[in-house]
């Protein structure tokens, strides 16, 4: 199996619509962007710790972190490594002591314990080539809209324009 390239990312907006948010990853050394659509729950788990909120008991991922802080453990890095039928996958790469462990994870998780964590992110090349493409806007008002446009978006009308896009290639 040939290894997917790598490309260092970071959150780049987070945003609750209606029932569900929208979590948009940024490219660093480049223009593209991936939105993903993740629960209202998951999506309050990451922006608790990116605002610095700090809960009176601790939430799932801020367990989870302490646990592996006591184990002796880090979290390396998080990859979202693929797209397959609208769905996201993820993987955290866990190091203890010299060995790395690569976890299943849902993108959501992943990102929120990559948050507590501080650790790098990553998108899979394989990501952006089947996301259909996002350029990072340039503008005050080019963010407001994308934002604007993505809270009319369900994931459906996302994937949906991907289908149409590459039925036009292969016409």
């Amino acid at each position: 199996m040939v290894k997917a390239e790598l490309k260092e990312a970071k959150i780049f907006s987070l945003a609750q619509v209606v029932d569900r948010c929208i979590v948009v990853i940024e490219e660093l050394a480049g223009p593209r962007l991936v939105p993903i659509w993740i629960g209202i729950f998951e999506g309050g788990a990451i922006a608790a710790e990116l605002t610095g909120q700090e809960p009176p008991r601790p939430m799932t991922h801020d367990l989870m972190a302490t646990m592996l802080k006591k184990l002796d453990a880090k979290i390396e890095r998080v990859v979202i490594t693929d797209l397959k039928d609208n769905t996201y996958f993820a993987e955290v790469h866990i190091q203890h002591h010299d060995k790395i462990f690569v976890v299943d994870s849902r993108p959501s998780d992943a990102l929120a314990l990559a948050v507590r964590s501080r650790c790098t992110m990553f998108v899979s090349e394989v990501v952006f080539k089947k996301c259909p493409e996002l350029l990072k806007p340039i503008s005050e008002d080019e963010v407001k809209s994308f934002k604007e446009e993505l809270k009319n978006m369900k994931p459906e009308d996302f994937f949906r324009d991907l289908k149409r896009s590459k039925d036009k290639e292969t016409e």
